[in-house]
């Protein structure tokens, strides 16, 4: 029985995904010790630290777990895990047995976390595959809206009242800046931490004897598992593995400010844009007329939630001496539910980006819901030279408050106002108080983010 909805059968594909659980699933994570043992005995084996005939043996052993040739006992697995408190020596024991009698070599020179470090940089290496797949394919959703609304008028809102004019295609651009920046972040952090880890003991290689002839064999184990050989052992410098929570944290932090942007907008006050239709999605029990924004409430929850693994990771940065005794524990938990998180809300959000529908004419009717007073700063500067920018805040400052206490347009009260008609003109000022004409440089902003896609 499930405890979490990453694994649950009712909620697990809505906060997850099923290729994020095959990377992060015990099968996985117990596969990928295995390639790893079968990699360092083949490793050992090419450097004569062990036969060269243990290093074909222990990979045959493991390529006959890994395919189901011969079936790993998880029964017998986690029983001895919860005595050792550790799932490698039990697992060593059976990869042993199948490797004959070469078993002896296994695990040469390693520790525990030699093994579970590299296993897990694996899985991060994976799942950072399937983020960046999910990422490509949002950001280029949204590339997509800037485009075809480079031109849309809307509100700008400003403490969720109206500031000034914006346009859709901006607002999609400004959300496709902040996923460009991550998918930056994703690319710069993989050679800080796909680093294969291997220094026995208490980091320092001394079972395999002293100067560089001992680091050939995390350099050779690095190659066979195209990783990173660091310089020196890493197994209590954590802080790869928390750049890298860090970085989805950072991605559903912005995720997350599309939801509620997108929730925002589908508020029936707004009506601005909407989730794709799909019969039934978003229907409540009571309410037949409701279409609750589903993928945004869940993008919103999952940012949340996954916030709390990156404090999380951050914690178990400060370990003790040369193997913590408790922090490490924390990423167990930590790592794969920040993965599983991310890619459960990249997922609704290449859902809801990819449908959104957006209502044009909706925007327009908000952007003239205040007759003109959205575009007061347009008529303040260009009254401003000819009076002073004071004097021209001031005489716009008490038409606007005419036009709200008397329900008019704003240009109705500009042209009964001799001392603003008489320098800019009628014609001036109508072209002055249209939205449409105020969007400054949002366009052109558009224009760079989308150059060269």
């Amino acid at each position: 029985m499930a405890i979490g909805v990453l694994d649950s059968a009712i909620f697990a594909d809505m906060f997850g995904t099923p290729a994020m659980r095959g990377v992060f699933g015990d099968e996985a994570f117990l596969a990928r010790c295995i390639e790893v043992e079968a990699a360092l005995a083949r490793a050992q084996g090419r450097l004569g630290i062990i036969p060269a005939e243990a290093g074909d043996a222990i990979t045959r052993g493991a390529s006959a777990l890994t395919s189901g040739r011969r079936a790993l006992d998880f029964v017998r697995l986690k029983k001895e895990t919860e005595t050792v408190g550790y799932p490698i020596l039990p697992l060593v024991r059976q990869l042993a047995e199948c490797a004959g009698d070469y078993g002896r070599y296994i695990h040469w020179g390693a520790t525990t976390q030699d093994i579970m470090d590299t296993a897990v940089v694996l899985q991060i290496r994976a799942g950072l595959r399937l983020i960046d797949e999910d990422l490509t394919a949002v950001r280029g959703h949204l590339a997509d809206l800037a485009r075809r609304y480079r031109d849309t008028p809307m509100a700008g809102r400003t403490h969720l009242q109206h500031a000034l004019p914006v346009t859709f295609g901006y607002k999609a651009a400004v959300w496709l800046s902040a996923l460009d920046r991550h998918a930056d972040r994703l690319c710069e952090l993989r050679p800080r931490v796909l680093l294969a880890q291997f220094g026995g003991a208490a980091g320092t290689l001394a079972s395999l004897g002293n100067g560089e002839e001992s680091l050939k064999t995390r350099a050779v184990l690095a190659s066979e598992l195209a990783l990173c050989d660091p310089p020196i052992t890493w197994h209590v410098t954590r802080d790869g593995i928390a750049e890298t929570v860090q970085m989805l944290a950072l991605l559903l932090g912005s995720l997350g400010k599309i939801a509620l942007d997108v929730m925002l907008m589908s508020a029936t006050e707004f009506g601005e844009a909407a989730e794709p239709f799909v019969a039934g999605r978003g229907s409540s029990s009571t309410m037949p007329q409701k279409r609750n924004p589903i993928s945004c409430e869940l993008i919103l929850a999952a940012a949340k939630v996954l916030r709390q693994q990156a404090g999380l990771v951050l914690d178990a940065l400060v370990t003790d001496f040369e193997r913590a005794t408790g922090p490490w524990h924390v990423e167990w938990v930590a790592v794969p539910e920040a993965f599983g998180y991310a890619a459960g809300a990249l997922n609704q959000a290449r859902f809801m980006l990819g449908g959104l529908i957006v209502d044009s004419g909706r925007m327009a009717k908000n952007l003239a819901m205040t007759h003109g007073l959205i575009v007061a700063e347009a008529v303040m500067m260009g009254l401003a030279p000819h009076t002073g920018r004071n004097e021209a805040h001031d005489l716009v400052y008490d038409a606007c408050r005419v036009a709200i206490e008397t329900d008019r347009p704003l240009l109705d009260v500009l042209l009964e106002t001799s001392s603003v008609v008489g320098p800019l003109g009628a014609a001036k000022l109508q072209a002055l108080t249209d939205p449409a004409n105020y969007l400054g440089a949002a366009p052109a902003m558009v224009d760079r983010m989308l150059a060269g896609r």
